[in-house]
């Protein structure tokens, strides 16, 4: 994913847990036999797990593409939003989206009424929805939202403390930020361009592998990632432990400065502003951590010995 300075400024993380990201990510491990659901009555649950996964199933392949209209954006202001932004999908999306679904997985005969956006077909998959929900994630929604919430205020934390960018370091080594531009493995080669529409980052209790972004790149870009526990500051990157001695900017700055970088270059990977960029490598090449040297019309920027020691005092080889 690439940003720009704007991407930075936009990018924020998700208020809580996602409730129809969860629905589908908690299916692909159900249908993989490594999730256990705790639901009511047996009969009941027999019932209603016959219906949900005759409904859902072919809709969630376990591996490659599943339809973005099962995870929309509305889907944060909670499941009854979430639902009905399914159910109000156009029918030009709807046919889209599983037509290209049907290119690898073969699709029962009532998925084409709900490709025609037929309102019983659509209505049938809300309420598989809502159900799959209250029988299968319902007992166990509170732990899945303190995980979340968890990991929403570590991540928030960061980015309020010393900036985006800083945030976007806490992701190691799931997800790699250099350069503005922040990398995962994934199944498939793909670079998204954010454009100025900045980047909601929204932590999973059910993600495993690797982080999930949608296909359809006209939509919010969205990265969906496993919510983990809090890592204890000192553990994280060497700007925390920096941050204390420098402040949280110039620790930043320094950090971005692992390698060569021209003023303007610095400005854009640290999140800041020129002149702040400017500032900042004055008074760490005062503190003899950096060197600057100019290059015709541009200033360029080097840690010396003394701050490459400074940056990576404590941290194992790798």
């Amino acid at each position: 994913m690439h940003f720009t300075v704007g991407d930075l400024s936009r990018t924020r993380v998700a208020d809580g847990p996602d409730p129809l990201w969860e629905i589908v990510l908690s299916m692909h491990q159900l249908r993989e036999g490594r999730e256990r659901t705790r639901t009511g009555t047996a009969e009941r649950t027999r019932q209603d797990r016959r219906h949900m996964m005759r409904a859902l199933a072919p809709l969630m392949p376990t591996r490659g593409y599943f339809p973005d209209f099962l995870t929309p954006a509305a889907a944060s202001g909670g499941l009854e939003s979430g639902i009905d932004a399914v159910l109000s999908t156009p029918k030009r999306r709807l046919r889209d989206e599983l037509s290209l679904l049907a290119q690898h997985n073969p699709l029962p005969s009532w998925t084409r009424r709900l490709a025609d956006g037929e309102v019983a077909a659509l209505h049938w998959v809300g309420r598989a929805l809502h159900r799959y929900h209250t029988y299968v994630l319902g007992p166990r929604w509170s732990d899945i939202a303190a995980r979340v919430e968890a990991d929403r205020q570590y991540r928030t934390g960061v980015q309020c403390r010393a900036g985006t960018e800083a945030m976007l370091h806490t992701f190691g080594p799931m997800l790699s930020w250099q350069s503005s531009v922040l990398s995962a493995e994934y199944p498939v080669d793909r670079d998204v361009h954010l454009g100025g529409r900045g980047l909601l980052l929204v932590p999973s209790y059910f993600c495993r592998r690797t982080p999930v972004a949608l296909l359809d790149e006209k939509l919010l870009p969205v990265l969906v990632y496993p919510a983990c526990p809090p890592v204890p500051e000192e553990a994280s990157t060497p700007h925390f432990r920096l941050a204390p001695l420098l402040g949280h900017t110039r620790a930043a700055v320094l950090q971005t400065l692992q390698g060569p970088r021209t003023t303007s270059e610095l400005a854009r990977d640290a999140g800041v502003s020129l002149s702040s960029a400017s500032e900042h490598a004055a008074v760490l090449r005062n503190a003899g951590l950096v060197a600057s040297v100019r290059e015709r019309q541009h200033v360029r920027h080097t840690l010396t010995q003394l701050g490459a020691d400074l940056l990576n005092a404590g941290v194992p080889p790798s």
